[in-house]
């Protein structure tokens, strides 16, 4: 194959436009099936160039898949972006195509190192938590965490931290309502989250979300390693501060002794994210963390698909997977529930491509969808839950949640996710204590470039070095190596303390 033949990425027989793996100057001559395409204009590396006609009017196909509309007269050798493609006029729907097939369950099933807790869950990270019940309490939280930054928690090698997981809600809301209930569902999702060997619940005393009450609603864990404050009978905050570090004194000791067991890979619950995505994301990282999650699943663990904005065009390929009519009429709901959502804000479903993703070459919700779903391997769909809903199926299932990466990934945590895989073409450096964040870089440029950042180079894939099955091979070991206590770059640069972020929505009074 020669320099130039190499400059282009097909990925379907009879799509429309080719992906440049390297920026193509005006009037280049690009090799393509035996002729020479002229390029029409200078055409950025991950963006689409075009190899054929496309008259005004008519759908764009990529990934073998309709992507958008042109909105001009498209020549071969033209850029193919924001100036001449634009959503279609109508969506395709959905329909069940009865493609789904129970996966096939790997002979000998892997494993990793966890923390095996009481009520049964296991833990990839073992951490204590801090966490406030409204923004009134946040900053005492955080000031007791901060207690444990330095010597204290030095003393205590099997502890990875002290985390204070604080928001910005929690008082003037409805006490009932959309609102009030995902708040509530994720705060006890991270109480109860495996990751955290020991809790200390911090309220102020006069607000909407009453402490006694969310107590009630969380899994009983030893006495030891639960407690609670309310800062308006504790004295104040001074000596809410003073007893909250006495409180997490006595449980150091306890956690610290907790060690790694090896089990199965049922234990694993992986939320995928994408973020700051480019035009390599459909084809590189997405693509071999989809391989990944298949060889997860085939050993029996379980993947979280969400971001409900960014499977917004593709969602036909999800209900065709589906296992169940009932799950497939589920997601749709979600889906004609974000239309509305989005219709009563005066917002566009096909506003969500960022002007980071436009200028990595994405140019509609269709094509950043198509390559979202990608995360999703092949496997079926087995179920589909609310956000920060408590995920109890195996296999790969979806939250509904928004495409903005901290609130999607906490209440994938809040659902249970011991471990997530985001995969960047822009370069997001997301942390997300107590769960460890592998970020997978979609080009080797960024992997180079951001190094001490990204955890794996998917960017492999597009320079020809590895299929996807050999990266989807390496990402899954890769996972379990940080399962079982591998550090992530961004624990090693300390990211993760503040973005906890839980879905806002309702009236703020």
């Amino acid at each position: 194959m020669t320099e130039q033949s190499q400059l282009l990425l097909v990925l379907a027989p009879g799509d429309d436009v080719a992906v440049a793996r390297r920026d193509i100057a005006k009037g280049s001559e690009v090799a393509y099936e035996g002729s020479i395409l002229l390029a029409r204009n200078d055409i950025p590396s991950g963006h689409k160039i075009a190899l054929k006609v496309v008259a005004q009017g008519s759908p764009l196909i990529k990934y073998g898949q309709v992507i958008g509309q042109a909105v001009t007269p498209i020549a071969p050798g033209d850029h193919v972006h924001v100036h001449n493609l634009d959503m279609p006029t109508a969506s395709s729907g959905y329909s069940m195509q009865n493609t789904y097939a129970a996966s096939t369950l790997a002979a000998e099933t892997a494993t990793f190192e966890g923390f095996v807790r009481l009520g049964g869950g296991v833990g990839t990270r073992n951490y204590i938590g801090i966490i406030a019940s409204v923004n009134c309490s946040a900053t005492v939280c955080k000031h007791i965490a901060d207690a444990f930054r330095d010597d204290l928690i030095q003393a205590y090698p099997n502890v990875d931290g002290v985390v204070a997981i604080t928001h910005g809600s929690g008082c003037g809301m409805g006490a009932k309502g959309d609102g009030m209930d995902i708040l509530k569902r994720t705060l006890a999702g991270y109480a109860n989250h495996a990751n955290f060997a020991g809790i200390l619940m911090i309220g102020l005393g006069c607000e909407v979300n009453q402490l006694t009450p969310l107590l009630g609603e969380l899994t009983p864990r030893p006495a030891e390693l639960m407690a609670s404050l309310v800062i308006q009978d504790a004295g104040g905050t001074r000596d809410t501060v003073k007893r909250g570090i006495a409180l997490i004194e006595q449980m150091l000791p306890i956690v610290n002794a907790a060690q790694r067991t090896r089990v199965p890979v049922s234990h694993l619950t992986v939320g995928l994210q994408c973020g700051g995505s480019d035009g390599y994301s459909g084809i590189s990282a997405n693509p071999a963390l989809g391989a990944a999650v298949d060889i997860l699943v085939s050993h029996g663990g379980t993947a979280i698909l969400s971001e409900t904005p960014e499977i917004y065009g593709a969602e036909h390929l999800l209900t065709a997977r589906s296992a169940s009519q009932e799950v497939a009429d589920k997601l749709m709901q979600r889906v004609h529930w974000w239309e509305d959502y989005v219709r009563h804000n005066d917002g566009d479903m096909n506003n969500n491509p960022s002007p980071g993703n436009k200028a990595g070459g994405i140019t509609t919700i269709l094509e950043k969808s198509l390559g979202a779903v990608a995360k999703a391997g092949s496997s079926g769909l087995m179920a589909v839950y609310q956000y920060a809903e408590t995920v109890s199926h195996g296999g790969l299932v979806f939250m509904d949640t928004p495409g903005y990466d901290p609130v999607s990934a906490t209440g994938q945590v809040a659902g249970g996710a011991n471990l997530i895989c985001f995969t960047t073409g822009r370069g997001s450096t997301y942390g997300c204590k107590p769960t460890p964040s592998l970020k997978i870089a979609t080009n080797t440029r960024l992997f180079e470039r951001m190094r001490l950042d990204m955890d794996f180079n998917a960017g492999a894939i597009v320079d020809g070095e590895l299929s996807v099955a050999e990266a989807g091979a390496r990402l899954f070991e890769l996972m379990l190596a940080t399962a079982s206590g591998r550090k992530t770059c961004s624990e090693e640069n300390g990211l993760g303390d503040n973005e906890f972020l839980p879905w806002q929505i309702g009236a703020v009074m």
